[in-house]
């Protein structure tokens, strides 16, 4: 399990396969959830990445739990989450 932190936020969130699932919009440290924007547009993306954003309805919530390794730039999870939000 990772730690997650606000610092997260505007992070790329990638499968196992090294596929990009979505951009994190925002992470709830205390619950250890980070809330992913599945399909940001180009706008959105970019307001994401300077962590100025906030989790909108459809955005995803990962669980710190599924979130293997964090870098500069993005969060890897444990399974193959892109199937998940072609729904």
């Amino acid at each position: 399990m990772s730690v997650l932190s606000t610092e997260d936020e505007g992070k790329f969130l990638m499968d196992v396969r090294g596929e990009q699932i979505g951009i994190v919009t925002e992470v709830d440290p205390v619950e250890q959830v980070a809330y992913v924007d599945p399909d940001p547009g180009l706008a959105n993306a970019w307001i994401q990445s300077l962590g100025m954003g906030d989790a909108g309805e459809d955005d995803i919530a990962v669980p710190a739990d599924n979130v293997v390794t964090v870098t500069d730039s993005e969060l890897r999870v444990d399974a193959d989450l892109s199937s998940d939000t072609a729904a």
